[in-house]
């Protein structure tokens, strides 16, 4: 009875270890918006972004991670493929802050203790709160109206490799949706605008990150249990 408590409390001991290896870091691109402004590639960063992030690895095939991400969202008709785009020349800049969290799901066993090199393409999907500048355009010119917040889904790609001993770089693209559709001002959530609206009014707002991430990894090594 007490080899069998000292070998399961050795296992806990170890599976808690492996549960505390870190990473925090920075996050470096671009970003472009997707709406009833300007262009709808979905991937054409066009303004730069940075954030910092936290990963908190829970095993070697996933992770709960957080981040925070600030950019300047931007888009012009007069960029856009569509005619009708190019002749309305809208255009608008909004500030955003995004607070994001939620569970990264790596295809291979992605082990920072391992002395092997490491290498995995993963994908993450959460929860974002995003706080940007609501909008509305009047005579061709935006105008601001109050600050907002609204709610948006992360459906993110990419692919990470550690370097050296306690570096990962990675290299990944972000789709957000967002709840909201007065980024670029052609829904205001303020009703007296409402005679401003213009646009697909049931659509939403996108904006992608593109970029890379690098993340210092720390935390204890798994214990090995004697026979």
């Amino acid at each position: 009875m007490n080899r069998i408590f000292f070998v399961f409390l050795c296992l806990l001991t170890t599976l808690s270890n492996r549960a505390q290896i870190h990473e925090i870091g920075v996050l470096l691109g671009g970003s472009n918006f997707i709406g009833d402004v300007g262009p709808t590639e979905y991937i054409a960063p066009n303004k730069p972004a940075f954030g910092l992030m936290y990963r908190w690895n829970r095993s070697p095939r996933h992770s709960w991670r957080f981040s925070y991400l600030h950019s300047r969202l931007s888009s012009y008709d007069e960029d856009s493929d569509v005619p009708s785009r190019n002749e309305r020349d809208f255009r608008f800049k909004n500030n955003m802050s995004e607070f994001c969290a939620g569970l990264e799901f790596d295809f291979f066993e992605f082990d920072l203790h391992s002395s092997e090199p490491q290498f995995t393409p993963y994908v993450f999907t959460g929860l974002s709160y995003l706080r940007y500048e609501g909008l509305y355009i009047e005579n061709g010119e935006y105008k601001k109206d109050a600050n907002r917040g609204t709610i948006a889904i992360p459906m993110i790609v990419g692919v990470k490799g550690r370097v050296f001993k306690n570096f990962v770089i990675g290299f990944e693209v972000g789709a957000r949706n967002s709840f909201a559709d007065d980024l670029d001002g052609s829904k205001p959530r303020n009703s007296k605008y409402s005679d401003l609206e213009f646009g697909n009014l049931t659509s939403k707002d996108w904006y992608v990150y593109t970029g890379f991430t690098l993340t210092y990894t720390f935390g204890d090594k798994p214990c090995f249990c004697a026979d």
